[in-house]
């Protein structure tokens, strides 16, 4: 049975998206509750990152790929897992297995093991070859604060490298990179981004619905998010399209935000 229709909605992209992705983190959930979770949410979620180093584990693999896959879903895998990899110089091995497995998409981090500048976006120019790269910038060490025009300039080397989308670093608990100790947005941060790459370059990683609003009034309905739960994808729906009271009224049907423009 279709959906119902009868109400104006703000403007909103359908998939496959490139902007206004929700982006969310598996932290080991089970094949058959990603199903259920999937035939729920599937259609609001566009990529599923395997978090960590799940996806060297997982007995199932194979089977969430295809899971994934059959929801027109990205697959990647943490960037944990890579940094480990390019630790032990086994880099080129770790891609050559994400491709036979079918991953569409890869992150480079830098953000466990210790990595210059110029070996993270020589990651991102090999992995670019072959997958979706998204590249995560920001300190995950909450002592350590990177002044706005850091955070430009690792942006736009990354994008230069050949990233497709940037994540900007929060961490699963929302406490780090982007935003201070309490949750709150780093405010100067995000505008440096933005004006290093603009909104549609950028993915947020936003895992409290406090922050997944701020970022919806501030950029619309189409702004990139990540580090949602998948059983919050649809919830985090109704953000984006006003139906909710943290976001009503922040935007009207059809309309763009300014800084879109």
């Amino acid at each position: 049975m279709p959906g119902p229709d009868f109400l104006d909605l703000p403007a909103r992209a359908v998939k496959p998206r490139a902007t206004g992705i929700t982006h969310v983190l598996d932290r080991g959930i089970p094949l058959a509750q990603s199903a259920d979770l999937l035939a729920m949410n599937g259609s609001y979620v566009d990529v599923w990152k395997l978090g960590w180093g799940i996806s060297y584990l997982d007995p199932n693999l194979t089977a969430k790929l295809e899971l994934l896959a059959a929801h027109r879903v990205l697959a990647s895998p943490g960037g944990t897992l890579l940094e480990i990899a390019w630790a032990q110089d086994r880099a080129p091995e770790f891609l050559g297995w994400a491709r036979d497995c079918g991953f569409p998409c890869v992150e480079v981090s830098a953000g466990t093991v210790p990595m210059d500048e110029g070996a993270k976006q020589d990651l991102i120019a090999q992995a670019a070859h072959h997958f979706i790269v998204l590249a995560e910038v920001g300190p995950k060490d909450p002592g350590v604060q990177l002044t706005p025009q850091q955070w430009a300039r690792a942006v736009s080397r990354d994008l230069e490298a050949g990233a497709t989308w940037v994540l900007a670093e929060g961490r699963a608990s929302g406490t780090v990179g982007i935003y201070d100790r309490s949750g709150a947005v780093r405010e100067d941060v995000v505008a440096a981004l933005v004006s290093a790459a603009g909104p549609d370059s950028l993915v947020f990683e936003a895992p409290r619905e406090d922050q997944q609003a701020w970022f919806v009034r501030r950029f619309g309905p189409d702004v990139n998010l990540a580090n949602v739960h998948p059983a919050d994808a649809l919830g985090l729906e109704t953000l984006r399209l006003s139906l909710r009271a943290d976001t009503y009224g922040a935007w009207t049907p059809g309309s763009v935000p300014a800084d879109r423009t």
